[in-house]
């Protein structure tokens, strides 16, 4: 019998951040639970280092540049038919509560029923941030992490707590019948970076390490990272060095909060009588830098934040570890497959990859058209090796199993030449860098022209993390 199928994604947690994979310090005892009973991907990613882009593409299976969702001003609106829309028409109940990130809750995104849906700001999102060209964009003049750093409550982690009780709720009320799908979308560890005391004091500064490869010990960043980063640079606006410290505190203490939500919708799992029925997947849209070169936020291929955590465990589920390549289209895949409902999309059922033999060549490709950028960026990883390609700029090639904390670029050693044009080559099979990079720059002058042009679009948005809907605390 098709068990039910419980997808849990939150926002902005870094594929390592998790004691299952090896984290030194994190502590996420639900996280790790989940994956001793299930299947651990350990080469997860997205297929764009941030929200809208990636919600998009885990909600059609397509990729960014096939969607044309370039950034958080083209928000999904369910014209491109997703699995939710496939689950429909084959009569699966498919809910969501929570974070989705779409355009509108009044779209027919592919949910017959959605519980405190958080979406774009204004049904529009941040059209300011589709203004990428160096020379016209502009930076916001709040903070993207928030005015306040450290322990405390914010809006999100009240929006948190309510998801986690309606879906506590909502488990507790289902009454047997054919097998439903459940979306859940958590915000945390995403910023503003305020964690509640109790797990914030999780992590004082002297447990912290040092953060890799930062410019203050004369590690220079990657020109095309360089202007990216410029146009909102979280480092350079910290008040002093124990701030700093208080965002790495309150960013490993969201993903224990994180952890603590899930857990409590798994024991009520549990307590309604449904986990020997029900398969449950955890994901992330994306990853977060956390300081590392400097960092914050994602938008960028560094593994920090295009890796993702991915963990899916059920009745015919078996404990294991799959380093297979995998991303969130295919996720997008897994779910229809889940209730043998057909869907065309670029990805495939994880349980199927996970079968096979591993295979370390599948490519997994992930790209970056949004905020900051001045051009186009896109990951392949194949195997051991890593490209990642920008758009009038030298590119980068990182060797996965020798350098996994990608501290050597090899894209200059004339020894891995070969390597590096076969990766573009093999880039080359799936999209045209350069054609898609005019494409996503066109769309997005036509999506500010709509909306009246220059003056008119830097007033159109959030200036950063989207305001949830209110909730009841």
């Amino acid at each position: 019998m098709t068990s039910n199928l419980l997808v849990i994604m939150s926002d902005e947690h870094q594929a390592r951040a998790m004691g299952c994979a090896g984290h030194p310090f994190v502590r996420t005892p639900h996280f790790d639970a989940l994956a001793a009973r299930g299947t651990r991907f350990t080469n997860a990613y997205t297929p764009s280092p941030i929200c809208v882009p990636a919600r998009a593409c885990f909600a059609t299976g397509q990729p960014v540049h096939k969607t044309r969702l370039w950034d958080n001003a083209m928000p999904y609106d369910g014209a491109i038919r997703g699995w939710g829309h496939a689950l429909q028409g084959a009569g699966v109940p498919v809910q969501s509560i929570g974070k989705l990130h779409y355009r509108d809750e009044d779209d027919e995104a592919g949910f017959d029923t959605q519980h405190i849906p958080m979406m774009v700001a204004g049904g529009v999102g941040m059209v300011w941030a589709s203004i990428r060209r160096e020379e016209a964009r502009v930076s916001p003049d709040a903070r993207m992490l928030g005015e306040h750093i450290g322990a405390g409550t914010s809006k999100y982690t009240d929006y948190d707590a309510a998801v986690t009780q309606r879906t506590v709720e909502w488990l507790h009320a289902q009454k047997g019948g054919q097998p439903w799908c459940l979306y859940v979308g958590l915000v945390a560890p995403h910023f503003p970076l305020v964690c509640p005391q109790s797990f914030y004091d999780l992590y004082p500064s002297e447990i912290l390490p040092e953060v890799k490869q930062h410019p203050s010990t004369g590690y220079k960043r990657h020109p095309w990272v360089e202007k990216q980063n410029a146009m909102m640079d979280s480092e350079a606006r910290f008040k002093d060095p124990a701030e700093r410290l208080a965002a790495m505190s309150a960013y490993y203490g969201l993903t224990s909060w994180l952890d603590h939500n899930v857990g409590l919708i798994l024991e009520a799992l549990g307590d309604a009588d449904l986990k020997d029925n029900t398969t449950v997947i955890y994901t992330s849209d994306h990853g977060d830098n956390v300081g590392a070169r400097g960092l914050w936020g994602k938008s960028n291929l560094y593994e920090e934040s295009v890796a993702i955590p991915l963990i899916m465990a059920g009745p015919e589920t078996p404990a294991a570890v799959c380093d297979t390549p995998v991303s969130l289209l295919d996720l997008a895949a897994t779910i229809p497959a889940h209730f043998d409902t057909g869907f065309e999309c670029d990805g495939a059922p994880l349980d199927e990859i996970a079968a096979q033999a591993t295979d370390p060549d599948r490519p997994i490709l992930s790209q970056y058209h949004a905020a900051g950028a001045v051009s186009g960026a896109y990951m392949l990883r194949r195997g051991r090796w890593k490209l990642n390609h920008y758009v009038g700029f030298d590119p980068e090639l990182f060797d996965l199993i020798a350098d996994p904390e990608e501290l050597v670029n090899l894209a200059n050693c004339p020894d891995h030449s070969t390597v590096l044009q076969d990766l573009k080559d093999a880039l080359a099979t799936i999209l045209d860098p350069d054609a898609t990079d005019r494409q996503a720059f066109a769309d997005q002058a036509a999506l500010i022209e709509r909306h009246g042009g220059r003056e008119a679009a830097l007033k159109l948005g959030a200036p950063g993390a989207t305001p949830p809907p209110k909730v009841d605390t």
